[in-house]
């Protein structure tokens, strides 16, 4: 165990059977806006899901796991000799099978993105789809013609035509999965600098705007710093860049990524998460350890930590993942279409942080990478949310500490005995701290009102003097800029008052 978990446990001993306490200070400081979570739509290698039911559970404010995010592969391989420029629901790539889950996705609110494992070997300095390392490849690297930088938008644009075209229209395409991954399945290497210049000379073929599309960086291995810090640091590719993305293969949230997210956040790009696994110990069949589920709720508080505004599951069926596959033989409780506890756990963060704006929370233990106890705090309206997650065999008493009084309270909690049972958090008038308990090896969402009569609050109402239709003012009466960020309090045309907080 770490340093600060011994002295914890020590203190824990020292009480007797009284609790510790454990104090989570927040701030009104804020941090990024989380645009949400999803998960790729395959339960193999780049195999499409078929049943549109398991978008049904995951998808959706009615679902049990609300995910808003899916994953699909651009494909780049050919079906036949056909016309590229015939669009409809037959097309020359591989991109059917993924259309009716995509659809179902779309028709429950899902952000769409596309992400191309190769461009098609045509393109390709190795003439096929694969990353050429295999012997019956020629162990030759599969990298993308400077001749065909131009093709390669364009062929994006094909699929963009045809997702529409299918009522599954596609809001995000990325520009590489894993440009830094030599793979004898389908891949394609790039360096930093072959994205830029690739950026810089042909992606402004990219129908962005007819599209209503977005374009990510590479999505590197590891959220390699190099890729993204390249292409944001090179204005003529930066302007096209909106989002970058990239994966935590071998290198936790904390690291890689949080380094990553700095130069992202400050141009306004976005920093998505888009693939990593969390698989449960190979040597041991079966479904995840209770323990296995903690660590993957502490890798997406760690991503929101590291400024990520999107978390992106790889498969969304298998036994480490949300939906079972039904191959019970070696993992009892891996029955087909059923929702798995992994799915209750991403839910905490899917169902309550999904936009929420995170904010600055500082605890008496110090959160770090696997540590025994991580928090994170958000605010979505009228609503503060904190994150807790404990990975010890002890309970403790958890005083919050919050910027803003509170008025009523619920506690969200998992643990290994129960997936998701909500409580009533006990206040008796409004407050600003707030003591509440966290079980051993528990995962905790606690949901606050926030109290906007408090007279001490930036929550309280202030007289508008002298409005104007569409004018915007400070909370003092003050004309200002519709882009003004913080508490803004807005007069329409139709006489209307409506506070807003940016």
């Amino acid at each position: 165990m770490k340093k600060q978990i011994l002295s914890l446990l020590f203190l824990a001993v020292s009480l007797g059977t009284q609790a510790a306490t454990i104090t989570v200070t927040v701030d009104s400081t804020r941090q990024q806006t989380v645009t949400g979570f999803g998960a790729a739509a395959c339960w193999g290698a780049m195999r499409p899901i078929d049943d549109v039911n398991v978008i049904k559970l995951l998808y959706g404010e009615d679902s049990p796991v609300g995910l808003n995010i899916v994953r699909m592969e651009i494909s780049p391989n050919l079906k036949g000799d056909i016309n590229v420029s015939d669009i409809g629901w037959d097309t020359p790539y591989d991109w059917r099978g993924y259309v009716p889950v995509i659809r179902e996705a779309k028709r429950r609110g899902a952000i769409v993105y596309g992400c191309p494992w190769s461009p098609p070997g045509v393109y390709k300095t190795n003439g096929i789809s694969g990353g050429g390392n295999s012997e019956d490849q020629g162990y030759k690297r599969g990298e993308l013609r400077t001749d065909c930088y131009d093709k390669f938008f364009d062929w994006l644009n094909t699929y963009l035509v045809y997702m529409r075209t299918n009522n599954a229209a596609v809001d995000v395409v990325s520009l590489q999965n894993e440009p830094d991954w030599w793979v004898n399945y389908s891949g394609c290497l790039y360096t930093p600098q072959q994205l830029v210049d690739l950026v810089k000379q042909s992606a402004s073929r990219l129908k962005k705007s007819a599209y209503k599309v977005r374009l990510m960086s590479g999505e590197s291995l590891c959220f390699n710093p190099s890729y993204s810090d390249a292409l944001l640091g090179d204005p003529d590719a930066a302007k096209y860049i909106d989002m970058i993305g990239g994966h935590l293969y071998g290198n936790p949230p904390l690291n890689y990524m949080a380094k990553s997210a700095v130069k992202a956040r400050e141009m306004g790009k976005e920093v998505w998460m888009t693939e990593h696994s969390f698989e449960n110990d190979r040597q041991r069949d079966g479904l995840p350890t209770w323990h296995e589920e903690l660590l993957f709720a502490e890798e997406l508080n760690e991503s929101m930590l590291a400024g990520a505004n999107a978390y992106v599951y790889w498969y969304m069926m298998a036994h480490w993942a949300f939906v079972g596959t039904g191959e019970a033989k070696h993992m009892p409780g891996n029955e087909y279409g059923k929702l798995l506890r992994r799915a209750y756990v991403m839910s905490h963060f899917s169902k309550h942080v999904t936009g929420s704006t995170r904010l600055n929370a500082k605890a008496s233990v110090q959160v770090t990478t696997g540590s025994a106890f991580q928090t994170s705090a958000y605010i979505k309206g009228d609503s503060l949310i904190v994150m807790a997650i404990d990975t010890t065999k002890n309970a403790f008493d958890l005083k919050l500490n919050l910027p803003y009084k509170v008025k009523s309270g619920q506690h969200l909690l998992s643990t290994d005995e129960a997936q998701c049972q909500w409580q009533d958090i006990a206040i008796a008038e409004p407050t600003q701290q707030v003591i509440v308990r966290l079980p051993a090896r528990s995962l905790n969402t606690y949901v606050f009102q926030i109290d906007r009569g408090d007279e001490s609050a930036v929550w309280h109402p202030q007289t508008v003097t002298t409005p104007q239709p569409t004018t915007c003012y400070d909370l003092q009466g003050r004309s200002v800029t519709a882009s003004r960020r913080g508490i803004v309090v807005q007069r329409h045309a139709d006489g209307t008052v409506k506070k807003v907080l940016r």
